[in-house]
């Protein structure tokens, strides 16, 4: 009850809770936007299904559509996409941010609190500072993109290529896998090099994470200023930018590699190309599972061992506090360094001289696990949906789905109404984390006893 006698009711909402509503409210506004005849070719409402599919993988920056992006929708929904994808991709915290700042208005503590939760950092310090330069240097290097993407859709498409290199870029930059280049995505563009070259950065780019990119601007200032060799550079980083680089690496050079040997032979995919446009080929198609949604070759025509390597690199996505999907490089790279700790004999897990807290440890089961958890359940349930289609065509659509990859095998635009349901859902899920989704919907908040309960073994293994 207030001072006036009357009662009034607050609700005090969790950070996750506010993220989670906060995507949710865009989900909605751009079904609404979409839903307009306006937003298509011709003049006609998709349908609200379509419309909340198509604005669900635009906000959760998949890439899955039920019609062709560039055939279908007017100029009016490819925009109205496009600003979905960004404001998706960057987090609708961040731009709020940077209008109250604009406004002059000062950030308060819940809406750091916020801001901490949507970028994935352990502290608040510099918060305010951090959306700022994770802004300025997301515009600077779509910009660049949209500029080297010009080169070639200019000359070919004239004052629309602006737009498309404009489009790509974001798409590309936000991992999204949105195109507006026809029916079977980059396959046209398998052997062009600015295309693709352009186009790997940007997603390798998004994908590291708006933290490293920080401590790499960090580390590399001290160099210059310093000038000492690359060996202690590298030390100098964070452990979290170490185990970043060193998997981002690592999962580029095996899936390309990997690729290449593949499907080298296979004639629907690399067969008939040259050995420029296979590597070409094969470098791009082991970074796009990384939650980025392109394709420069037709994916049901690959092997089966091409698909589940796809799907395992889906699965595991880009890096924490980035644009990317999946449960993060990062996430993956402390479960193997916690498992060689248990083989090695050691206490605790430990990287570059650092050990990882338990906790860490801990969150990266749960994200794997619940993860799992998920896809299974979505496969189950689809494969009851969604009869006749095959089983590796409902898997790989239930991990690309949940990674927020949108690359498919060609089953999306003949979903059923619930099967589109349950994607939406699970693009929704892997978009906000899953652990960050079980907070949200938790009716109970951290543990705040410090009593340790007696101890007990249990057999595993």
């Amino acid at each position: 009850m207030n001072e006036k006698g009357k009662w009034t009711i607050r609700f005090h909402l969790k950070p996750t809770q506010i993220l989670v509503l906060g995507f949710l409210f865009l989900i909605i506004l751009g079904t609404i936007l979409l839903n307009l005849p306006i937003a298509t070719n011709e003049h006609k409402s998709i349908g609200l299904i379509d419309a909340l599919f198509t604005a669900t993988s635009a906000v959760c920056v998949t890439g899955l559509v039920v019609v062709n992006t560039l055939d279908f929708w007017s100029p009016f929904g490819k925009v109205v996409i496009l600003i979905l994808i960004q404001i998706g991709g960057l987090g609708f915290m961040t731009f709020a941010t940077m209008f109250f700042i604009m406004m002059g208005r000062k950030i308060r503590l819940k809406e750091r609190l916020i801001i901490q939760e949507a970028l994935n950092q352990y502290t608040l310090s510099g918060m305010v500072r951090l959306t700022k330069n994770v802004v300025l240097g997301t515009l600077l290097i779509e910009g660049i993109g949209a500029i080297l993407l010009a080169i070639r859709f200019v000359p070919q498409h004239g004052l629309e290529g602006v737009f498309m290199a404009i489009f790509h870029s974001i798409s590309a930059f936000c991992n999204a896998g949105f195109d507006i280049v026809g029916d079977s995505s980059l396959t046209p563009y398998v052997g062009d090099v600015i295309i693709n070259i352009t186009v790997i950065l940007l997603i390798v780019l998004g994908g590291l994470g708006f933290t490293v990119w920080i401590d790499v601007l960090r580390v590399m200032k001290d160099k210059f200023a310093n000038k000492y060799g690359w060996k202690r550079t590298f030390k100098k980083f964070t452990l979290h930018t170490k185990i970043v680089m060193v998997l981002t690496f690592s999962f580029i050079v095996i899936g390309f590699v990997l690729f290449f040997l593949l499907e080298s032979g296979n004639p629907n995919t690399l067969g008939p190309l040259s050995i420029k446009d296979k590597v070409l080929g094969s470098l791009f198609q082991s970074i796009t599972p990384r939650t980025a949604g392109f394709n420069t070759m037709p994916l049901d025509q690959m092997n089966h061992a091409s698909k589940f390597l796809t799907i395992l690199f889906m699965f595991v996505g880009g890096s924490p506090a980035g644009t990317a999907g999946g449960v993060k490089t990062v996430t993956v790279g402390v479960i193997i360094l916690s498992v060689l700790s248990v083989i090695r004999g050691k206490e605790q897990t430990e990287a570059y001289d650092r050990s990882i807290p338990e906790n860490i440890i801990k969150r990266a089961l749960a994200v794997v696990t619940i993860g799992i958890a998920v896809v299974i359940s979505v496969t189950m349930i689809l494969s009851v949906t969604e009869i006749g289609t095959s089983f590796m065509n409902i898997f790989f659509e239930s991990v690309s789905a949940f990674a927020t990859v949108g690359l498919t095998l060609g089953i999306t635009g003949s979903l059923t109404t619930i099967g589109k349901i349950i994607i939406c859902i699970t693009m929704f899920i892997g978009r906000l984390g899953p652990v960050t989704m079980a907070l949200a919907f938790s009716m109970r908040g951290k543990s705040k006893t410090s009593i340790k309960k007696p101890e007990e073994k249990v057999m595993v293994g």
